[in-house]
């Protein structure tokens, strides 16, 4: 049950006629409170401590769904998270299509029997789980020579520790990375021969990606270094048939490897020997459903639990991989200062003083002529020329011509915006069109861009260069490629295609966009983008320039300049430890009515150490508490808020309390 006072396993009878199909993992239903419910029936026993049960009314499907190492990490994630089991589980199995489950049991009843996957599963040898003493060994060490031979590196012999990373996998081992990728990487192919030495020692695979995009680029090279049919994609995109008959699959462990996005996280895989997350930085790595686990923190659970290996890669670095890297638990896998200067392209900002001497009017112009050159000198050498853009849409805000007073919509107050260039405004909240639009303060009724969006920055360059190509690249339509001739590309973050040859330049625009958001993350979600943009630009020694329109002193910067993620990400996890934020400490946040978290706070009996930093406002009329604890005393924390939350579902408490631990955004 969903209720956090009722999250417990509960005895029932088994009728003989259902002996045969109520095994461990299927789903069920039963009498509960005089209601008919469902349920995962989780273990058979011959007795129970309870005097009276009922009976269980139905076995739903014979197909145990439900692994048994599934079930145990769920629970460690509800731990963790503060949550209930039945939330976990509701993310971990997809929801049941009959007709693929029909399909699916008759394929199985003509092939052989697949070996039980209900028992529980034995405890594997790690050298991460703790040890009599309650210390944790020492990791697997990749940057350890083992022996010669082993499989070939590849492009991970661009990296001193890339081919002992792989000859551990192959021996079978668990050694623990983070991956720091080089500027024009092909990832796919990296997590391909990591994923294929892994296979090669009799284990499976695991990797999560954060949209269907880089999935596409994953499926493509894994068919190609294992071989068509042997793993497995899921994601929420698929829809519900295509998307449990990729369960089913996995569940059935037909294929060794199973990728997908974050639906996959909670994947059952056979004899796991490999986790990996590619940019662990993405937003889309976070569940936005209760009790709000992120992708990352899930499959470093796996890897504790199933004394598997992790790989965690990217472009960039967050403080969470930096912290992993500091306590030991994972080593670096960073390219050589040589190897990187080969491969980088030539970054330059716009705002450091020598460029402002050349061109004054680079502080306030939106294209400085550093960009523009960039650009052009691209073009002439008959290079495609990306331009990245924070923002999607034409004129997504805009003001008034006059007084500058931001235009808002009469109705609801939200923000309007220009959806093309004579397009009338509408509100970007209530969709209302406010056609005859008057300022309230000056009564003007001119107006002017505050932000410039994706689709007006293509118009406004399609008549700067003429006679070039312009293609767009957002949201509404991702380009997965381009032809490597002359070309202009506006994309969004995120939604950059990859260019045949790589392109000539790189521009960063509105950087202020995304360095001046109220976030805690601000700083490394702008580097993690520029990055993933910048890395699609030629060698420096090919031509290839990045061209960032900010002050050069930034330290987002000065990493991005260097191309230093590590150095960035030190930084940031320093300065979070002496302010105490996350992942430094632990942090749970209590949204709700002002009523309902002091409620919540009166039952909680928090650690000593807690520290209540609030109550500051939500949204509407709700109010925000957050409570930090030291890392060592965060299963306290989470456990006192859930036993919390129990006594008030017990009562029936009216106005609920969204509880998070470690959320994204704190502000």
């Amino acid at each position: 049950m969903p209720l956090p006072h009722l999250d417990r396993p509960f005895d029932y009878l088994v009728p003989q006629a259902l002996d045969a199909q109520a095994r461990p993992g299927v789903r069920v239903k039963v009498r509960f409170a005089g209601q008919l419910v469902d349920g995962w029936l989780l273990e058979r026993h011959d007795s129970s401590e309870h005097p009276r049960l009922a009976y269980l009314e139905k076995v739903v499907s014979p197909v145990p769904v439900l692994a048994a190492e599934v079930r145990r990490l769920a629970r460690a994630v509800a731990d963790r998270y503060a949550g209930s089991l039945a939330d976990v589980l509701r993310l971990a199995v997809p929801p049941r299509h009959a007709r693929v489950e029909k399909d699916f049991l008759a394929r199985t009843a003509t092939g052989e029997p697949p070996t039980d996957p209900t028992t529980e599963p034995s405890e594997p040898a790690d050298s991460s789980q703790p040890t009599a003493s309650g210390e944790a060994n020492q990791p697997s060490d990749p940057t350890e020579p083992s022996g010669s031979g082993g499989p070939e590196p590849g492009g991970w012999g661009d990296y001193p520790a890339g081919p002992a990373l792989l000859r551990a996998l192959a021996a079978g081992r668990a050694p623990r990375a983070v991956w720091s990728a080089l500027p024009g990487e092909d990832w796919a192919a990296r997590y391909a021969t990591a994923v294929a030495a892994t296979v090669a020692a009799g284990r499976g695979a695991l990797v999560v990606v954060a949209d269907g995009r880089d999935l596409d680029r994953l499926d493509a090279a894994l068919t190609a270094t294992l071989g068509p049919d042997r793993h497995v994609c899921l994601s929420a995109a698929l829809g519900p048939a295509r998307r449990y008959r990729a369960f089913l699959t996995a569940r059935h462990h037909d294929a060794p490897v199973v990728i997908g996005t974050r639906a996959a996280m909670f994947a059952p895989v056979s004899r796991l020997g490999l986790v990996a997350i590619w940019d662990d930085g993405d937003d889309l790595h976070a569940e936005p459903r209760a009790p709000y686990p992120h992708a990352r923190e899930v499959l470093l659970t796996r890897a504790h639990l199933d004394g598997a290996a992790a790989l965690v890669g990217g472009y960039a670095r967050t403080a969470e991989a930096q912290l992993l890297v500091e306590t030991g638990w994972a080593r670096e896998v960073v390219p050589t200062r040589e190897v990187l200067r080969a491969r980088a392209p030539a970054v330059a900002p716009t705002g450091d003083d020598p460029q402002l001497a050349r061109d004054p009017g680079a502080a306030t112009a939106r294209l400085p002529s550093l960009a523009w050159t960039a650009a052009r000198e691209a073009l002439r050498a008959e290079s495609p020329v990306l331009v990245q853009v924070p923002r999607r849409g034409y004129l997504p805000s805009v003001a008034c011509d006059d007084c500058r007073t931001p235009a808002r919509c009469p109705h609801c107050a939200g923000p309007l915006a220009l959806p093309s260039a004579g397009g009338a405004p509408h509100c970007r909240w209530c969709a209302r069109v406010a056609a005859a639009y008057a300022c309230p303060h000056c009564h003007g009724r001119r107006l002017r861009a505050s932000v410039t969006g994706a689709r007006r920055t293509a118009e406004e360059l399609g008549r700067a260069f003429p006679g070039v190509p312009v293609r767009t690249s957002g949201r509404e339509e991702v380009l997965v490629e381009v032809p490597g001739g002359p070309g202009l590309v506006i994309a969004t973050p995120g939604a950059e295609p990859v260019a045949a040859g790589g392109y000539g330049a790189v521009l960063l625009l509105d950087t202020w966009a995304l360095l001046t958001r109220a976030d805690l993350r601000a700083g490394e979600e702008a580097l993690r983008r520029w990055a993933a943009a910048a890395a699609l630009a030629r060698p420096a020694a090919q031509g290839g320039r990045v061209v960032v329109v900010a002050d050069g002193a930034l330290a987002p910067v000065q990493a991005l300049l260097r191309w230093d993620p590590a150095w960035f990400a030190a930084g940031e996890l320093a300065e979070r430890r002496e302010l105490g934020f996350p992942p430094a400490v632990r942090m749970a946040s209590l949204t709700g009515a002002p009523e309902a978290v002091a409620d919540l706070l009166a039952q909680a009996r928090l650690p000593e150490q807690a520290q209540l930093l609030g109550p500051v406002p939500a949204d509407g009329e709700r109010e925000r508490m957050l409570i930090r604890v030291p890392r060592a005393r965060a299963a306290a924390l989470a456990e006192a808020l859930h036993v919390a939350a129990g006594v008030r579902s017990a009562r029936k408490a009216a106005d609920p309390v969204r509880l998070q631990i470690d959320p994204l955004a704190m502000f």
